[in-house]
Parts: C-alpha cells; sequence; structure tokens
C-alpha cells in the first residue's frame, strides 16, 4: 500500500526532502499560489501549523503556476513572500504541476485516493489533502475551504491511534 511516507520532494532551497520525515504526523498538503483569491489563507494554514505542530502536525506547501499563472516567481521569491507576507513557516517545496502530464507523483496518488468534483483533477490552487499518521488520505477540502474551518478534522486525526 503505497503512503505519504513513500515519495520525495524538492524543496524551495533545491534539496531532496523524503517525505518520511513526516512519518507519524498528521500532514497538510495544499497546493498554494501568490497571487491567488485564496491566497490569504495562507495565514490561516500558518495558525494551524502553529496551534498543533507541537502534538505532530505539519502542513505542506506546494506552489502551483498551473491555475491562471498565478505561481510565476521563482523558488527565492515564493519563500521570501510567504515568509513575509504570511509569516509562513511551515514547509514549502519547489513549484509543481498538480494536473496533467507533468503533474509530480505525489499529488498523482493524493487525487486517487481522494477524488474531488473534477474527479482525477485539481480545481485550483489551495486544494487541500489531510493525510493520517500512518501516511493515508484522511480527506480533501475545496480552494474555498478555510483553514480554519479544518480544526476539528485535525484534532479526530490527531487523537486517532
Amino acid at each position: 500500500m503505497t503512503v505519504l511516507h513513500d515519495f520525495k520532494a524538492t524543496s524551495l532551497d533545491g534539496t531532496e526532502v523524503s517525505l518520511d520525515a513526516y512519518s507519524g504526523d498528521v500532514v497538510l498538503v495544499v497546493n498554494t499560489a501568490s497571487k491567488c483569491g485564496y491566497t490569504p489563507q495562507l495565514a490561516g494554514l500558518e495558525t494551524l501549523h502553529e496551534t498543533f505542530r507541537d502534538r505532530g502536525f505539519t502542513v505542506l506547501g506546494f506552489p502551483c503556476n498551473q491555475f491562471g499563472g498565478q505561481e510565476p516567481g521563482t523558488a527565492e521569491e515564493i519563500g521570501e513572500f510567504c515568509r513575509k507576507d504570511y509569516g509562513v513557516t511551515f514547509p514549502m517545496f519547489a513549484k509543481v504541476e498538480v494536473n496533467g502530464p507533468g503533474e509530480h507523483p505525489l499529488f498523482t496518488w493524493l487525487k486517487s485516493e481522494k477524488g474531488g468534483l473534477l474527479g482525477a483533477r485539481i480545481k485550483w490552487n489551495f486544494t487541500k489533502f489531510l493525510v493520517g499518521r500512518d501516511g493515508t488520505v484522511i480527506g480533501r477540502y475545496a480552494p474555498t475551504t478555510e483553514p480554519a474551518d479544518l480544526a476539528d478534522d485535525i484534532e479526530k486525526a490527531l487523537g486517532a491511534q
């Protein structure tokens, strides 16, 4: 059975990261963008990260430029924007594609585990996937779902064995 911890991704600084580093944690994977109407959700995602991180929770941000070209920046620009404008301290990764032939394998797997309204496609930036401590996908949330609205589901996942 495939789980989150089987994947690797490239951090904003170009380092390859094994997602096995998050084994045993509850993780929220989000495709982000700096110039999207939902970009203010970065603040809410950071609040979730700060609120629950001591209990084994983290947010993983994956910038994506596939929706309206809303993530045109370089890795350095993305990192600076997220830190300066939204105080982001959760891990951010290099830009990825989340749909189509060039999509990152992580997103291929996430979508196969929890389809959305468009089935195997991600509709827009800030689609969120909640992954349990065992690395399996618990839930998928629409871009319109505010981060604060995930607190109860995160709380349940943190309490699950």
